[in-house]
């Protein structure tokens, strides 16, 4: 067997069965795009040329009018409410995350607070949450709400993709017609919202101004990468608050473009987002990933993971005690869940996760085990190790 990178450095690979979490390294690249990095880092290239280039091939993926290649779908959400704060203006550039006297506010719906707002809250501006969710009777969002909450100080709406919020909050073309209505901004989080593959587009065909991916999750790109699609001139802001501005008015690549036309008085300095960089490797990576996965099978790539998730249930469906069945995430993806009676067995939910985490390979699934309940995600497993975790929880289970 081929000694792995990581057994030099004394660190050990893990079977991810948990999906594409980035504590476990997201996804696995396919070859193709490891292949695309390392011709990428074979020559320098001006990144403004780079990305510009990436945002017209975002722009064909999802229908929107430009494009961007962030370091992650956090830094999307950074980079895209710092757009919405500053614009064009490179004075308000300057001062973020200091937003005084600037349109500070983003309002996001109770039932979307979640941690990934963070990204959001780091520019420096106020979360407004609308929704009453108290007692006595909690009541979904209701669009009027929404709207109240809008005024002069209101910078974007901040709408994530989550099915623990569905039914709870007002729908995303229901936001975006309050929003637009006042003329506010809509930031959709969809770090998570792939696959289906139709939902590269849903959100931009819903009217929404900039949606953040991840580009190390579904997508398979490098995990330190994601992608920005929405409107023209907030992707611009997004390009001035990220990209190197370590440069001379003089001889500035974009200086026709930005200074003589009259659009800014000179180049802004390094922004919010410099510390965000992403690299020409990652820009051509992530473009890679993007163009496999529109091309991609999706029926076989279905049937590889059903039989993976196969031998997972019929394998535990063997142990006394335990049961086991299949069933879709909210991105469709077939899991097997696994539950099994603690007291009776003498393992706790816990336990066994760390058992497997410890063990030789080290596996990662799914939960915590709580209520002795754990999932198995197939996406980041490679051929034969669903027949590994199969083996090891039994052996697991039945100790």
């Amino acid at each position: 067997m081929t000694r792995t990178i990581y057994a030099e450095l004394g660190v050990r690979p893990v079977i991810n069965a948990a999906g594409t979490l980035t504590r476990l390294g997201g996804a696995i690249m396919p070859p193709e795009v490891v292949e695309a990095m390392a011709r990428a880092a074979e020559h320098c290239v001006r990144i403004e040329e780079l990305q510009a280039r990436a945002g017209e091939l975002i722009a064909e993926a999802t229908g929107a009018e430009s494009g961007y290649v962030t370091c992650g779908a956090a830094a999307g959400l950074l980079l895209s409410t710092a757009a919405c704060v500053a614009g064009l203006d490179i004075g308000k550039m300057e001062r973020l995350p200091d937003t005084s006297g600037m349109k500070n506010e983003v309002i996001i719906q109770r039932p979307h607070r979640n941690s990934y707002d963070h990204a959001v809250r780091a520019v420096g501006v106020k979360v407004v949450e609308v929704g009453w969710m108290g007692s006595p009777t909690p009541h979904p969002v209701q669009a009027w709400e929404i709207e109240a909450a809008i005024n002069e100080r209101t910078a974007a709406i901040y709408w994530p993709v989550m099915e623990a919020a569905e039914g709870k909050t007002v729908g995303l073309e229901g936001t975006v017609a309050v929003a637009h209505k006042r003329g506010v901004p809509v930031i959709v989080d969809a770090s998570a919202a792939l696959p289906p593959t139709t939902n590269l587009r849903a959100f931009v065909a819903a009217g929404a101004d900039l949606v953040a991916f991840s580009g190390g999750k579904a997508l398979r790109g490098p995990q330190a990468s994601g992608l920005l699609a929405g409107r023209r001139d907030l992707i611009q802001s997004v390009a001035l608050q990220h990209q190197d501005m370590d440069v001379h008015p003089a001889t500035w690549s974009l200086r026709a473009q930005l200074l003589e036309a009259g659009l800014l008085p000179g180049p802004p300095l390094q922004g919010i987002g410099r510390s965000l960089k992403v690299g020409k490797e990652e820009i051509v990576g992530l473009l890679t990933a993007l163009r496999l996965f529109v091309a991609r099978d999706e029926a076989a790539e279905q049937a590889m993971w059903l039989a993976q998730v196969h031998t997972l249930v019929e394998t535990m469906l063997t142990v006394p005690g335990v049961q086991a069945d299949i069933e879709a995430n909210a991105q469709g993806i077939p899991l097997a869940r696994v539950t099994w009676d603690e007291s009776a067995l003498g393992i706790q939910g816990s336990e066994l996760v760390n058992a497997l985490a410890d063990g030789d390979p080290p596996i990662g699934v799914g939960g915590d085990g709580a209520g002795g309940t754990i999932t198995i995600n197939p996406f980041s497993l490679a051929p034969g190790q669903a027949e590994v975790v199969a083996h090891r929880l039994r052996e697991l289970l039945q100790r």
